[in-house]
């Protein structure tokens, strides 16, 4: 089956529609300070585009669990006030969204960000339309992996065949946690994620940029 031949697709939202690294790194920069990290480089800040942040702090810091909590805490103290708009659309999205559409494809986000911060991001940038659903995080971090927020977003939109639904994101996070799920995922290079990463993930297709997964997505 082409990656044209899907109707269904899902997307990531940060590194895939949006570029939410400076927010997302500004955030994690915030919480680290008060929580004693100082200095941190933007190699370390930008591992924090894409995976949970409870997870990002206990692997990357090594903190405890209440630590960690703590993390999450202050990183969404400056993300909710400043970095949720330190964040630009990827050029190119809105003319493939507007040929998705126009092509009847179905498209729904499925994203580790907290579902509120990301309906704001979607509202911000005028891409609820676009989108049958937007499906993210539980704040409480009772839904915050990959493959969880997918398996959410497949019984909210009543897809009862995952293989018949085709994810596109920019970290290995996606890949696996769509594999999880029995879907394909195709990775996309111009986020923040590479090469590497996706293919040893397991990546279907690699797009290199958005006009190369248009490519991919339509005949």
């Amino acid at each position: 089956m082409l990656p044209s031949a899907y109707t269904e697709l899902f997307f990531d939202l940060d590194g895939t529609l949006t570029d939410s690294g400076p927010g997302i790194m500004n955030s994690a920069r915030y919480a680290l300070e008060r929580l004693g990290v100082h200095d941190s480089g933007e190699d370390e800040l930008r591992r924090f585009v894409g995976p949970p942040l409870y997870d990002s702090f206990r692997r990357f810091y090594g903190f405890d669990e209440a630590t960690a909590h703590e993390g999450v805490r202050l990183y969404r103290e400056y993300y909710a006030v400043q970095g949720i708009f330190e964040n630009t659309l990827y050029p190119g999205i809105f003319a493939l969204l507007d040929a998705l559409r126009a092509a009847g494809k179905r498209l729904t986000i499925a994203t580790s960000k907290p579902e509120h911060f990301a309906l704001r991001v979607a509202e911000h940038f005028a891409l609820t339309d676009y989108f049958t659903l937007v499906a993210g995080a539980l704040s409480d971090e009772t839904r915050c992996r990959k493959a969880d927020v997918v398996r959410y977003a497949l019984q909210t939109r009543g897809l009862t065949d995952p293989a018949a639904v085709l994810m596109t994101g920019d970290r290995a996070y996606d890949v696996r946690g769509a594999a999880e799920c029995g879907m394909r995922c195709i990775g996309v290079l111009y986020g923040y994620g590479t090469r590497a990463e996706l293919e040893e993930a397991g990546a279907w297709r690699v797009a290199e940029s958005v006009a190369a997964l248009q490519a991919l997505l339509l005949p």
